[in-house]
């Protein structure tokens, strides 16, 4: 078998090329490649945050998310509007899950914390706030199964005072992190924990069925307005989150679908 001139040309210059792709790759050095791999992280944080500058602005009155499967990917971000420390807050959702295994409820990280707050229901029983690094555990309350969670979690930076509630019950007072405000800019996650800023979500921490009416205030509301948000009545809504003006952007298997809450 003969080659022309042009082709044993073309057969050494591509011989050539794959030597050079092999010794390209021998000399890439594992430093390089995660450099590569941090940088990239770094890379799709900033579209996740760039993403979420489009966030929907709604009245979600009468709507729910669902998320049916648990994934690493499936999850709603909340845009807020903060330009100052969070020295206190109140959070309130209605939650509705099958699931018998730690999930996260609610997830507000900042650039210099990812866990900031970090509230989950726990597998062993319980519910769990983490603030900072530091957390309690609160058991005795609600925890039913197939059917629809009212819950609220307050925190006052200043002397670390915390409760829970959930289906009209309260809980005993703790103390959670004193003098410990909360400084940045929030990403704000239902449905995933955050283990960095606005990412590195892992399956097995995440939230399976139906959540609605999220609100978040950055006071400690007072026990009748937080009676009157488990009682389903009128109540003045969160003034950072509000669920009847909620700007958020979703991503993976996430649905919008009208509540049965108070049908």
């Amino acid at each position: 078998m003969t080659f022309t001139v042009e082709e044993k040309d073309a057969e050494e210059s591509s011989s050539k090329t794959a030597i050079l792709d092999i010794c390209f790759i021998k000399s890439f050095k594992q430093e390089d490649m995660e450099s590569v791999l941090k940088w990239m992280e770094k890379l799709l944080v900033l579209l996740f945050l760039i993403y979420g500058c489009y966030a929907e602005h709604q009245d979600l009155s009468g709507k729910k998310f669902i998320i049916p499967v648990e994934t690493s990917n499936s999850f709603v971000k909340l845009s807020v509007n903060v330009s100052k420390p969070v020295t206190a807050m109140t959070m309130c959702q209605r939650f509705f899950t099958e699931e018998h295994r730690d999930q996260s409820l609610f997830s507000l990280a900042t650039p210099s914390d990812p866990k900031d707050i970090n509230l989950c229901m726990q597998s062993k029983g319980g519910y769990k706030l983490n603030i900072r690094g530091n957390s309690v555990t609160i058991s005795g309350l609600p925890e039913n199964r197939n059917a629809w969670i009212s819950f609220c979690g307050t925190w006052d930076s200043k002397t670390g005072l915390t409760q829970m509630w959930a289906n009209g019950r309260r809980s005993a007072s703790k103390i959670l992190k004193p003098n410990g405000p909360i400084n940045g800019k929030p990403s704000i996650i239902l449905g995933q924990n955050q283990g960095s800023y606005g990412g590195r979500f892992v399956a097995s921490q995440s939230f399976v069925g139906d959540v609605t009416d999220v609100h978040f205030w950055d006071s400690v509301i007072s026990p009748c307005q937080i009676k009157l948000y488990m009682q389903g009545k009128n109540f003045t809504p969160g003034n950072i989150l509000n669920w009847k003006a909620l700007e958020f952007t979703t991503g993976g298997g996430v649905f919008k679908e009208i509540s049965d809450y108070n049908c």
